[in-house]
């Protein structure tokens, strides 16, 4: 049985303390889940989201009262780190696949500014090794010899593209007002990147190359899909694969992720039109460039997580909702979406617009 996107919709991009400072994440997801409901024509048989930092209870089932939806309509929040929100909606599809369901909204939540959880998790055993996100990305730059320079390089052309679509309206679609606020954070501060990315310290390490510029922030945001068996214009979910790597390179983990969808699939590199990658860290994107040979000219066609920021739930459903506009609007066959988790775990998926 073939899924379905048909739609996607997402709140601005707030930085940790700014402009949702004080809303928490269901908040966040409730105006997503309520527009994507008003806008489909079946009924919705689940609510599944992506959250990782935030206060426990069940954020999807939260979200969906919050939103109005039915209260026969159940929810169910998932954790996998970064790739959460991906999960979420390859989860979504492996329920209306195996005919548990025939319509699902799946995606993803978080709220940085309001989280209860100050400190990092454990995610592998210490005798295997569980550096903090950064300096697990200073381990991949040193260990594949990846300079500051090619990282900021990728850094300034990430802030170029998300510019750049701002100027085109290209966002004002997919966006969901929060408090009557339809701009991201980063639009509206349009700080002199340009000049700031060469002059950051490395914030990691002495004498490293991840700095604050070259690698995302704490964020705010949500990002939903609408899922279903039913044929309509938007992507068919045509496969999705999860690894397991290394715990001290997270940020390499979307590699053998990608290279099992492919070989599920039968498909090569060339025959992708477009990926979108979660952008953690410059360090990561230029890796699995080199990796796996994928041009930089397409990932990432809209910019990324480094100039919009990773708001770490909603991450992976906002790769796939890019997907869906972008697809559409550059009439492209083949995209895939792929985040890489703490604790290394890449999952990847891959849609053809329909």
């Amino acid at each position: 049985m073939t899924v379905y996107i048909t739609d996607a919709r997402r709140t601005p991009v707030g930085v940790k303390g700014g402009i949702f400072s004080t809303v928490g994440a269901a908040e966040l997801a409730a105006p997503v889940l309520a527009e994507l409901h008003a806008a489909a024509s079946f009924e919705v048989d689940e609510v599944i989201l992506g959250n990782v930092t935030g206060p426990g209870g069940n954020i999807a089932r939260l979200s969906a009262l919050l939103a109005g939806l039915p209260v026969t309509v159940p929810g169910l929040t998932i954790d996998r780190q970064c790739s959460s929100g991906l999960e979420a909606i390859r989860l979504g599809a492996a329920l209306i696949q195996s005919a548990q369901a025939e319509t699902v909204l799946a995606g993803g939540c978080e709220s940085s500014s309001t989280s209860p959880r100050p400190e990092k998790a454990v995610f592998s055993p210490a005798s295997i090794g569980d550096p903090e996100m950064g300096l697990a990305a200073e381990h991949l730059a040193e260990k594949k010899g990846i300079s500051r320079m090619k990282q900021d390089d990728y850094t300034l052309l990430s802030y170029s593209r998300y510019e750049q679509s701002v100027l085109c309206g290209r966002f004002q679609q997919e966006m969901v007002s929060v408090d009557g606020l339809t701009q991201d954070e980063a639009a509206i501060k349009q700080r002199p990147i340009a000049k700031m990315v060469p002059r950051a310290k490395a914030v990691f390490k002495q004498g490293g190359t991840v700095t604050a510029l070259n690698s995302s922030a704490f964020n705010d945001a949500a990002c939903a899909v609408t899922m279903t068996n039913r044929k309509q214009e938007g992507l068919a979910v045509v496969a999705s694969a999860v690894a397991g790597a290394d715990p001290n390179l997270p940020a390499a983990s979307p590699v053998p992720a990608i290279e099992k969808l492919l070989q599920q699939t039968g498909l090569a590199v060339r025959d992708i039109d477009v990926w979108e990658i979660n952008e953690a860290f410059a360090v990561k994107i230029v890796h699995i460039s080199n990796a796996l040979s994928i041009p930089l000219n397409k990932i990432n066609p809209d910019g990324g997580g480094i100039a919009l920021g990773h708001p770490y739930g909603a991450s992976g459903a906002m790769l796939v909702l890019r997907l869906l506009y972008g697809m559409r609007e550059r009439r492209e066959t083949y995209g895939i979406a792929a985040v890489g988790s703490a604790g290394g775990i890449g999952v990847a998926m891959l849609f053809k617009r329909v």
